[in-house]
């Protein structure tokens, strides 16, 4: 009997979960992405942001500056996301006229007041995860693989572990539980993308914070890819100004 609940389970997962992983980072990415992108945070009232956002390298180079509203315009950070290193996180505040740079014991701190917080922001990297591949669903006539990603125990993080809805088809996240310290369901996020060339291509986020009952949707257009970016883009100087 043991034997036979084995090879079932080696037929229902022919892979583990870091093999998931790793066919998810194989898929074809543009080398660069300019958008425009909308923050809609709803609270008792609506609050909307506006940023024109420039990425490389799979989002581990970024760069956003705040169009609007006039009370927020001005306000940039530059994301860059290192290799076996701590992430550099910086943020212009023109007010101050002054850099201010986002330590890791900040990444569980909200993003501009969204239900986004920092380290949202960021790529799990493979090595600070252990990742589990648990079953297959469907998820709106979507067949899905179902991946638990847990945070290792040293790495600064405000979730305890995510779980993700894996397109098969595709190999794209479409939907994720995130729990807080204790366990609890914290957030779920929905991913809705469309195809531009060869690439599926997120327009839309929709973020639940389930414990204070408020969320987020983030709106991504005039989406460009494969502009030919200069890495000199990515520098503390461009926070700024908009260099285009």
């Amino acid at each position: 009997m043991k034997l036979f609940t084995v090879i079932f389970a080696s037929l229902l997962f022919p892979f583990s979960g870091i093999d998931l992983v790793n066919q998810m980072d194989g898929v074809l990415k543009p080398a660069d992405i300019k958008s425009n992108i909308t923050l809609l945070i709803k609270r008792k009232k609506m609050k909307t942001l506006s940023f024109r956002s420039i990425t490389k390298d799979n989002g581990k180079k970024q760069i956003i500056w705040f169009t609007a509203p006039i009370s927020e315009k001005g306000i940039s950070f530059l994301k860059i996301e290192k290799t076996n290193k701590s992430e550099d996180l910086r943020m212009w505040l023109p007010a101050f006229k002054k850099t201010r740079r986002i330590s890791s014991k900040k990444k569980g701190d909200s993003f501009m007041g969204s239900d986004l917080s920092y380290e949202d922001l960021y790529n799990r990297k493979k090595g600070e995860y252990s990742f589990k591949l648990l079953e297959h669903k469907e998820f709106k006539n979507e067949k899905c693989y179902i991946l638990e990603s847990i945070p290792n125990a040293n790495l600064k993080s405000e979730y305890s572990k995510h779980i993700t809805w894996i397109s098969i088809d595709n190999l794209i996240p479409v939907r994720e539980h995130s729990f807080d310290k204790n366990g609890e369901l914290l957030k779920e996020k929905f991913f809705y993308y469309k195809k531009i060339q060869d690439y599926w291509i997120a327009e839309l986020i929709h973020i639940e914070n389930l414990q204070k009952n408020q969320s987020t949707r983030v709106k991504i257009e005039n989406i460009e890819l494969n502009s030919n970016i200069d890495d000199k883009i990515f520098h503390e100087k461009n926070l700024q100004r908009l260099p285009f």
